[in-house]
């Protein structure tokens, strides 16, 4: 008898667990949930904790309620308005605003990341046709992008979602493309290099003129001073010695007759040829016979 009861007792805990985890459910703060009732949807609910539902008859689905990313994985080719290709790289940031709508028009996020990406990529189209390639990677870029949010927002209305954001991560030209830009850049920097060259030979040959002018206008003011002094010297001792051969003109012809003699008889090989009467050597005759 005692194990019959327990028995029951042991069948109604299992029967009540078994219905608790029938009828309970947790959300998780970071997730929406929907009730189903018979393949209908009965609730939304948004609040995290734990929840009661009918066991059998209501089932729940989970939805992701984060920002999540979609990231393409190509670079898409793009026109620009001057008929030039560019490839782009993109990603959206974008969550389930509406989970009952997001159910009914799209059903998961495989789909929406599709409808998603469509729009995007359609509307970045549109608008990089209106650009340039400058409009496009400058400041302009901001304003582009912003439209392209706000437009592919209003179709993700639709279907229960919310664009957060819409990037380029990359801006590239194809190869055929960069290649004839880069020898375009490189040609364009030679003529710059080899402009820069020639003004700077310009330039340093004006400035080797102007020295060489300098310098001439220095040797010139420096021969003209060396020869304002020189001829100075020559009047002072000019009348250095007019001064001393007035005062003894015996004297001074003496001294200029031994400066006579000492640059002539320098070397011993040096001839002379004179008559013996010559008044050169008037001071080596005798003494007195100078003034005779």
């Amino acid at each position: 008898m005692m194990t019959n009861r327990m028995g029951v007792v042991l069948a109604g805990v299992m029967a009540l667990v078994l219905l608790a985890s029938l009828s309970l459910f947790t959300v998780d703060q970071r997730e929406r949930a929907i009730v189903f009732q018979l393949g209908e949807v009965k609730e939304v609910i948004t609040a995290p904790g734990l929840h009661v539902k009918w066991p059998l008859i209501q089932n729940v689905r989970y939805f992701d309620a984060r920002i999540l990313t979609l990231d393409t994985p190509d670079a898409e080719r793009y026109i620009t308005s001057e008929k030039k290709n560019l490839l782009v790289d993109t990603f959206v940031k974008w969550k389930i605003n509406d989970a009952r709508q997001f159910y009914i028009s799209i059903g998961d996020e495989a789909q929406a990341q599709t409808r998603i990406s469509q729009t995007v990529n359609a509307t970045l189209r549109e608008e990089f046709g209106k650009h340039t390639v400058h409009e496009v990677v400058s400041e302009d870029r901001k304003e582009i992008m912003d439209i392209v949010r706000e437009r592919a927002n209003l179709d993700a209305k639709k279907i229960g979602v919310e664009i957060i954001d819409v990037r380029l991560k990359r801006v590239d030209l194809p190869q055929e493309v960069s290649e004839s830009v880069y020898k375009r850049m490189d040609a364009e920097r030679k003529s710059v290099a080899n402009q820069l060259r020639s003004e700077g030979s310009a330039a340093a040959e004006r400035i080797r003129a102007e020295a060489d002018k300098e310098r001439e206008v220095i040797i010139a003011n420096a021969y003209k001073e060396a020869q304002r002094v020189k001829g100075e010297g020559d009047a002072k001792a000019a009348a250095a010695y007019a001064q001393a051969f007035g005062q003894n003109a015996e004297f001074y012809a003496f001294y200029r007759s031994l400066e006579a003699y000492r640059s002539s008889f320098k070397s011993r090989s040096d001839v002379l040829v004179l008559e013996p009467n010559s008044d050169f050597f008037k001071y080596l005759k005798g003494p007195g016979k100078g003034s005779k």
